[in-house]
């Protein structure tokens, strides 16, 4: 070939196409390995005592920035992801092998262990390579794409898996049978995913490994940490991301009950059923609009005009619950009322995950976004897990009204923080 000749131009691919499917990948080992294992296991006789040992699913979300710098420093975040991918197809495999043995939970629970920590490291590469792949005009956009295909793969784990071991539990009365298929399907759709993506996806220019641009390895891992730290203004940062969701971190965990719970206990009295109209359905389809409309506000007019009103948007509407405790209205009422406080919700979610994104700085974005959104979760586990003692100690009326007021030090929080959008 003529070294005159100009190199074929590589493929064009869509956003619209890989950003749907990635997200979607990210969200559906976390649903299986937080929340349909817990159903698996209660179904397959694993008494309440051990599945509570469950929770240690949750530890590689908390600390996986500890391993960013790793996912930065070695290989592209395109390697990375998909080869993660293939990785949780033989885990999930996996994970049906092992379901037959006479000690199937203690081994089970341990190939979800290894497979949270993959799952955790995917997270990672995918954002990474999110905001690799598309210009920050695109990320902005995007945001509430990512966030909504994220959410269908809850709603596909928790719902339609869940509906499949169930009619196969019915068909074939087995109930190992029904949890091995299910299982395997997963790991089915992983292997699919990974041969989609290792065809489909860009190969960024910008997205190299670290240790082209560093001295040695170690070095690069601990700038990492040092550079995140050494931002202006770091401390206003993460108080913000600490705070900005308090309020709603406390809501969120119950909100839920406070809709089943009996009158007599201060709830709604809402069956299951109605629930899943109410919460699960009208109030998801809300929460994804917004997101999506948040999503194209702060790409049209930018972080700084929005942060705001988007705020705004996410707090105020922690006041519907307080009404909600004092009236106890109708139900249509309900339904219009926990579809405004979701729409906020998903409004002000997009400008926080635009503001993670602007503290990632390069050349250790990924590893920058996975500390960031560490910080977010620590965020949102510690009120939670405060969260029923207060609920049970002031009642569910005082309780709204506490969490109307911690919605304020986030919004504070605003004033110091850097809007520069840089």
């Amino acid at each position: 070939m003529n070294s005159n000749t100009p190199a074929p131009a590589s493929p064009r691919r869509f956003p619209w196409i890989y950003v749907p499917t990635l997200y979607f990948a990210q969200g559906l080992p976390y649903v299986l390995v937080n929340s349909v294992s817990v159903i698996m296991f209660k179904k397959m006789g694993v008494p309440n005592t051990l599945i509570g040992l469950t929770s240690l699913l949750y530890l590689p979300w908390v600390v996986k920035p500890l391993w960013g710098p790793t996912v930065d420093i070695f290989w592209t975040k395109r390697s990375w992801l998909v080869t993660v991918q293939i990785v949780m197809a033989v885990q999930f495999a996996l994970v049906a092998a092992v379901l037959n043995l006479p000690e199937f939970f203690t081994v089970s629970l341990m190939v979800f262990i290894f497979l949270a920590f993959t799952s955790a490291t995917h997270d990672i590469a995918v954002d990474g390579f999110y905001m690799l792949a598309l210009n920050e005009d695109q990320q902005a956009f995007f945001v509430g794409i990512r966030s909504t295909c994220y959410r269908l793969a809850m709603i596909f784990g928790n719902g339609a898996l869940v509906v499949l071991a169930g009619y196969l539990e019915t068909r074939f009365a087995n109930i190992l049978l029904s949890w091995v298929i299910v299982m395997l399907t997963t790991a089915v759709l992983f292997l699919l995913l990974f041969i989609f993506h290792s065809f489909y996806l860009p190969r960024p220019p910008a997205d190299t490994s670290s240790t082209r641009n560093k001295p040695t390895a170690g070095t690069s891992f601990l700038e990492a940490f040092k550079t995140y730290f050494q931002q202006p203004r770091i401390a206003p940062i993460l108080a913000f991301i600490v705070l900005y969701r308090l309020g709603e971190a406390m809501l969120v965990k119950m909100a839920p009950a406070f809709l089943v719970d009996p009158k007599e206990a201060g709830g709604l009295a809402l069956s299951t059923r109605t629930y899943g109209y109410v919460y699960g359905t009208v109030g998801v389809l809300n929460l994804v609009v917004g997101g999506i409309a948040g999503g194209w506000l702060v790409a049209k007019f930018g972080l700084r005009k929005c942060i705001w009103p988007m705020a705004i948007a996410l707090n105020a509407p922690d006041l519907v619950y307080v009404y909600l405790a004092y009236s106890e209205p109708a139900l249509p009422l309900v339904y219009v009322l926990v579809a405004l406080e979701q729409f906020g919700y998903g409004l002000g979610f997009a400008a926080f995950m635009v503001f993670l994104m602007y503290t990632a700085k390069e050349p250790f974005k990924t590893s920058h976004y996975a500390i960031s959104t560490g910080f977010m979760a620590l965020g949102m586990m510690l009120p939670g897990l405060a969260s029923g003692y207060l609920q049970s100690a002031l009642g569910y009326q005082h309780f709204f009204i506490l969490v109307c007021l911690l919605t304020l030090p986030g919004m504070a929080a605003i004033f110091f923080i850097p809007l520069n959008e840089e």
